[in-house]
């Protein structure tokens, strides 16, 4: 359904390859995990056992050494094939938070981590977002204060993905006071283990090796979609963590939050146009064999043009995110610049795979709306790119400021 015009060879190369790997698993075995709210395991396993999970680490840490590019279009084609985001999510969380540690961390840090990233010993997530706080990440409550040679956690998170398998977490928090100069100022940057010494899986669950560390607590959050990957609330009451969890110096961590943080919005812009090219699959497959009025429905222009321009707006929004990434693998601007593109890529096929599901399920009528054509899991899925990691309103506020240079509203 998607076209490959402007994709490289290596980008290509993945797509073929996760498309084969996926074709195992059917549409019905994710309307399964969307219904029992069940962790994709096998994809994961799937993934780790062809090497995929460090599609983007080093290659001397034994990874594959590509970049975003290539691994939103591993994420692109996991949705495609009919994970949807909360498919591609499975995998993501262990993507776009280690790219601050591979960017940022210390030799000695990465070769630690990444080969047990890359083998699945080590599992991660994303511990930014705070109750009361959204999107004013620069006020968050979560404090770190030193004593002796560890560091001690205080703090609420919420909207953690994947959190129940993770053993690890990138976790940002108050070290100091912000400056006169910087609000940014302070701020610290952590990779810590959340549980014992493995992540929870279906091998591991009733071992006390995957069992949360003292001074961490978590609840899983019951929610409209996504509901293969599970979103938390996380309190961390005196946690302690070692020094050695820091990454890079101390109060400089919120930039590189931002070096992770404009990978997910390529990611997402990736996992977007997969789940509306996944419903457009569906709604042509049954406006060619449905029939009304003695013709299929698809001969008729009403049901024709609104996935046509679907279709469309998703080829738009695929060259932007597409050239976003490279942007992003290239360094080929500012950080302001980067920022600019990886927002607008998110923001255009975010709303570019919401209304491909709209128009993919409105055009099949009552059978839209039957799980059994999963279009409506799409659907669902489709608005968690739109609200998260930041608001359409959100990006649209920063497009304005930062490259429009327009006075800021707030």
């Amino acid at each position: 359904m998607a076209s490959q015009s402007g994709l490289s060879e290596s980008q290509l190369d993945v797509r073929e390859a996760i498309r084969q790997l996926t074709s195992q698993f059917s549409n019905d075995y994710w309307r399964d995990c969307d219904k029992e709210s069940r962790y994709p395991h096998e994809l994961y396993d799937a993934l780790s056992e062809g090497q995929w999970i460090g599609i983007t680490l080093p290659t001397q840490y034994g990874g594959a050494g590509l970049g975003i590019s290539e691994a939103a279009m591993m994420l692109q084609t996991i949705a495609e094939s009919g994970g949807g985001v909360s498919g591609a999510q499975s995998i993501h969380a262990n993507v776009y938070p280690i790219m601050p540690l591979i960017e940022f961390g210390s030799e000695e840090q990465k070769n630690d981590w990444l080969p047990r990233i890359l083998d699945g010993r080590i599992r991660s997530c994303f511990m930014i977002t705070e109750p009361n706080v959204g999107s004013e990440t620069l006020k968050i409550k979560t404090t770190a204060r030193k004593e002796g040679n560890k560091w001690i956690i205080n703090g609420q998170k919420i909207w953690t993905s994947s959190a129940q398998v993770a053993s690890h977490g990138v976790i940002l928090a108050r070290t100091s006071e912000p400056t006169s100069t910087s609000r940014s100022a302070g701020l610290s940057l952590f990779f810590a283990p959340l549980r014992n010494s493995a992540p929870k899986t279906p091998k591991t669950q009733d071992d006390e090796s995957s069992a949360l560390r003292k001074g961490i607590e978590m609840h899983k959050i019951d929610k409209m979609g996504g509901n293969a990957v599970d979103a938390n609330e996380v309190w961390l009451d005196e946690f302690e963590v070692s020094e050695d969890c820091l990454i890079g110096e101390e109060g400089k961590g919120f930039k590189k939050v931002l070096f992770g943080m404009n990978a997910e919005r390529v990611l997402l812009a990736a996992e977007s146009l997969g789940t509306g090219y996944a419903a457009l699959r569906q709604a042509v497959d049954y406006a060619s064999q449905r029939v009304v009025f003695g013709r299929a429905i698809g001969q008729y222009q009403g049901v024709q043009h609104p996935l046509a321009m679907a279709w469309a707006n998703l080829e738009a929004a695929r060259h932007l995110t597409y050239a976003a990434a490279k942007l992003y693998d290239e360094r080929g601007g500012t950080p302001e610049q980067i920022g600019a593109q990886a927002n607008s890529a998110k923001l255009v096929a975010s709303e570019a795979g919401f209304k491909a599901c709209e128009a993919a399920l409105m055009s099949m009528g009552g059978m839209g709306y039957a799980k059994e054509y999963h279009v409506e899991r799409y659907l669902r899925d489709s608005f968690v790119p739109r609200l998260a990691p930041v608001s359409r309103e959100m990006v649209l506020n920063y497009l304005s400021t930062s490259v429009l240079k327009l006075p800021k509203s707030y």
